[in-house]
């Protein structure tokens, strides 16, 4: 696959003279393994179809770091260092440089700031939309008892929200800016927190479609929105020309998004949830990590906040092993009738366990060959960075979202059938209100408990209060169910 040439963060020109994102992902991929798995390394580099053979390279990297602490954030560290010396940035002039040039690059354009404050009623009650109501209070428990239950949620899930209701005076985040890379972006927590009247900067594309969204969200709401508008702008504006003044294209124009947040106000938690189609993900998630890389060696009280998907590879604790095992044991008896014949059919790759029973820490592979390895490595690159990040002290709050019916993945005819068929397996698709309102609250629990506890390895702190809605506890591996779901879900839509 070849990337198209733009303007800004861009990925490299091959011998044969074209930007091959299969090549930069097998690359690397390969030194991320070099140190620890050579033999993995190897592996990586002679993959001939990285279009599907990425996923058992993408799980060999979670594998290879469970050795060791040491392990794992060797790994990150090597593969952010790979992506950022192979990447390249194309300047206004068509020139190539280097990636690590916008560290230093001057800003083409200063920005000013439009400051929107809402005018409704803060919300200081910590309510969560489900179903057509509004949880809280013993409500809200019941419903996070029943997730636990269920296995939607991580237990840690359960305690981290509940420890944001007994605090309600959090949710507010006074002193405290949250950049909101992706303002616009479904599953961003940018809604949420002006309803319970946080301090909110919103970065986004200048398309002021985007934008006059956003604004009416603030309008609507009691916080605070920061505005990136061009230095010209005309002061006190309606709406209407803020939104056609707003906007930073973060691809393009990393010194400028670096130095219009740098200057902004309060403790600064800068959180990456822009979402991009095929190669301009891994873009757009490189373009936030050089803003966040030159906010950093500007500021010294930076914050970096995540949201990781749940259909990655990801180590689990071996209470969701059990919990796995036990939903295995205790299937149907028409679900082993049925079972049986299908995984011999299918040479055992159809409705496998999740999960060899005892195994602690154990893998939970629910990568989807249908989203793709751009989507895999630009949402690997950013658990590499909260990995680094934390162990070098910097405040962190990555966690795992529960799969979500937005609007990208519901243009995807496979993915939206199995998303219709995956409760059949015991997976809950969440609606995007639910997963804003929750994942919102983990960020406000991370941001004022310094990012959450220390843990002894990285995945453990990846596994730490994760909404994977039912794909980490399932009976099933989640690939030798996917096909399934995927016919139940058509035959239910019609």
């Amino acid at each position: 696959m070849s990337a198209e040439v733009a303007r800004g963060v861009a990925f490299p020109v091959g011998t044969d003279g074209s930007r091959s994102t299969s090549k930069l992902g097998r690359g690397v991929v390969a030194d991320a393994l070099r140190e620890v798995d050579p033999a993995g390394a190897r592996a990586a580099e002679r993959e001939t179809n990285w279009r599907s053979g990425y996923i058992t390279h993408l799980r060999r990297l979670t594998e290879a770091g469970l050795s060791s602490s040491d392990a794992a954030l060797a790994i990150a560290r090597a593969g952010l260092a790979s992506t950022h010396e192979r990447m390249r940035v194309i300047d206004r002039h068509g020139n190539d440089h280097e990636l690590t040039s916008s560290l230093a690059a001057p800003a083409a354009r200063g920005l000013s700031t439009v400051s929107v404050t809402g005018q409704g009623e803060p919300v200081t009650e910590l309510t969560i939309p489900y179903r057509g109501r509004r949880l809280a209070g013993e409500a809200l428990r019941r419903q996070l008892d029943t997730w636990v239950a269920d296995g939607v949620i991580e237990p840690s899930c359960a305690a981290a929200v509940g420890h944001v209701m007994a605090n309600p005076g959090w949710l507010s985040l006074d002193g405290t800016t949250v950049i909101v890379l992706g303002a616009g972006a479904e599953l961003g927590p940018l809604r949420a927190l002006l309803s319970w009247g946080a301090t909110v900067a919103g970065v986004d594309l200048p398309d002021a479609a985007i934008w006059s969204k956003v604004l009416t969200a603030a309008r609507e709401r009691s916080g605070t929105l920061l505005v990136p508008v061009a230095a010209e702008a005309v002061p006190d504006a309606d709406d209407h020309h803020v939104a056609d003044q707003a906007g930073i294209d973060l691809i393009a124009e990393v010194a400028e998004a670096a130095d219009w947040v740098v200057g902004l106000p309060g403790r600064p938690v800068l959180g990456t949830y822009a979402y991009a189609d095929g190669g301009t993900h891994v873009r757009v998630s490189l373009a936030s990590d050089m803003v966040g890389r030159r906010v950093a060696a500007a500021r010294d009280d930076l914050a970096l906040a995540f949201l990781a998907t749940p259909t990655d590879v990801f180590a689990v604790p071996g209470e969701a092993v059990a919990h796995s095992v036990r939903a295995y044991e205790q299937r149907s008896r028409r679900a082993k009738l049925v079972g049986r014949p299908l995984r011999t059919v299918s040479g055992g790759r159809l409705l496998r366990r999740n999960y060899a029973p005892g195994v602690d820490p154990g893998i939970c592979d629910a990568l989807v060959a249908q989203q793709g390895p751009n989507y895999a490595l630009a949402k690997r690159l950013q658990r590499w960075r909260a990995a680094v990040a934390r162990a070098d002290g910097t405040p962190t709050s990555l966690n795992v979202a529960p799969s979500t019916r937005t609007r990208s993945v519901v243009k995807n005819r496979v993915l939206a059938a199995a998303y219709a068929g995956a409760h059949r397996f015991g997976i809950e698709i969440f609606e995007p209100e639910t997963s804003n309102a929750l994942m919102a609250a983990l960020l406000v629990h991370d941001v004022q408990t310094g990012g959450g506890p220390d843990h002894d390895h990285p995945w453990q702190d990846e596994a730490h209060a994760a909404a994977h809605g039912g794909l980490w506890r399932a009976a099933y591996a989640p690939r030798s169910a996917l096909g399934l779901a995927t016919v139940l879900g058509m035959a239910s839509r019609g």
